[in-house]
């Protein structure tokens, strides 16, 4: 069965910042439309710069200048993407101030790492509340560049938010890298950089990025990886066959290696050139696997793994504590409500096989549990939840998407 999965969150908002920092206009082709993106997007229009969004084709108008408007005030809502993002893009700008504030939620996930960052190299910019979280006023007057350390231990947005402002600065950036989690987030980066015109090198741990601004771009953006995470595990769960197309050997994603965790778990998963098929085989076994690189889709196995058949653990997942919510207690606690033996340590999580019950699946406003434990729901019926529009951060109608894809499946 052919599935089609949204457009990625992450391609989409790194796509918006480049066609904003580039000279000319820019189309984005099939963009996501959540309220990350929604957002991301409001923002880029609140700053100045021109943004015409149609169904399937967004148009950017970019000022490599910096914003248009010399003061703002920015929502971010709850978007990880927008509010690391922008405050560096804005750093960069000629003149201007601008303040940034989000969600409650957002307010509680760190920036710290990429705002020490910024004022090392010289960025007039103060936190208006708790240190080093938002809200934060940039008082931009431009950017040098130069040579700077970054810790990107927390999250790779971080080292994202200066590797793509870089070529905004006087004499580009020398980014010393001290610690790195989802790498593959970090060459979706790179590879988009290189289609608006900029080439990053690296010398070890550090990446150089030249000065010289970007060109606009017409740019498709792929089908979400994360996002058809849960579709390869339904399948794997149900004893089904699902084909995502668009996600295939060249996809920009490093989400998409998901399907090889559910293949060392007994799945047959065949990815081809431009699409990426997985049939349930009717066993999963028990597997160990490191997801430091893979992190948000630790939900999506941990929703799962009460039905392999030996125990499943994830390891050096600790970032995922510092996401919407901790995913590792929230996984833990859900799983524990259902019935399931659970053990967790600093970055680690153990499941053990059971039979978990129907419970109101406590989502703490993180898409991300919706959408797992909804996977999970398959084997499960009468699972609900308390909080299931949660998912409109990145999969606006994935209720509806999924119940479809039951229905098709005839379970």
């Amino acid at each position: 069965m052919i599935v089609a999965v949204p457009g990625s969150k992450s391609v989409t908002a790194r796509a918006l910042f480049l066609a904003a920092a580039a000279e000319g206009e820019s189309v984005l082709r099939r963009p996501l439309l959540s309220d990350d993106t929604d957002g991301f997007a409001q923002a880029l229009a609140d700053l100045g710069y021109g943004v015409h969004r149609a169904a399937d084709e967004w148009r950017i108008t970019g000022r490599p200048q910096g914003p248009s408007e010399p003061a703002a005030e920015v929502d971010c809502r709850d978007a990880g993407t927008a509010a690391r993002f922008l405050p560096a893009l804005a750093s960069a700008a000629a003149a201007g101030t601008y303040r940034f504030d989000a969600s409650p939620q957002m307010r509680r996930r760190p920036v710290a790492p990429l705002t020490d960052a910024l004022r090392a190299l010289g960025v007039d910019l103060t936190h208006d509340g708790a240190e080093g979280h938002l809200p934060l006023t940039v008082r931009a007057a431009g950017m040098k560049g130069g040579d700077v350390v970054l810790d990107a231990s927390l999250s790779s947005q971080f080292l994202t938010a200066l590797l793509m402002t870089g070529p905004l600065t006087a004499g580009g950036l020398r980014i010393k890298v001290t610690g790195i989690v989802s790498v593959p987030y970090v060459e979706i980066t790179l590879a988009m950089m290189r289609s608006f015109g900029v080439d990053v090198t690296r010398e070890g741990d550090t990446f150089v990025v030249p000065p010289g601004g970007y060109r606009a771009a017409d740019y498709a953006i792929e089908p979400d990886a994360s996002a058809a995470s849960y579709v390869f595990a339904a399948a794997a769960l149900a004893g089904r066959t699902a084909t995502v197309p668009g996600l295939g050997k060249g996809a920009l994603q490093g989400d998409l290696q998901f399907v090889e965790v559910l293949r060392a778990m007994g799945a047959d998963v065949e990815v081809g050139a431009n699409a990426t098929t997985v049939t349930g085989t009717g066993r999963l076994s028990g597997v160990t696997v490191n997801m430091r690189d893979i992190s948000d889709t630790m939900p999506t196995l941990a929703a799962i793994a009460p039905f392999a058949d030996g125990p499943v653990r994830i390891e050096d997942v600790y970032n995922t504590r510092v996401k919407e919510c901790d995913r590792l207690d929230a996984c833990a606690t859900n799983l524990r409500a259902q019935g399931i033996a659970v053990e967790t340590g600093t970055d680690w999580i153990e499941i053990h096989p059971g039979t978990p019950a129907p419970v109101q699946i406590a989502c703490h406003g993180d898409h991300r549990m919706a959408m797992s434990f909804a996977v999970a729901g398959l084997r499960t019926p009468g699972t609900t939840f308390d909080d299931p529009s949660c998912v409109k951060k990145t999969f606006p109608g994935f209720h509806e998407f999924f119940a479809d894809l039951r229905s098709s499946w005839g379970v």
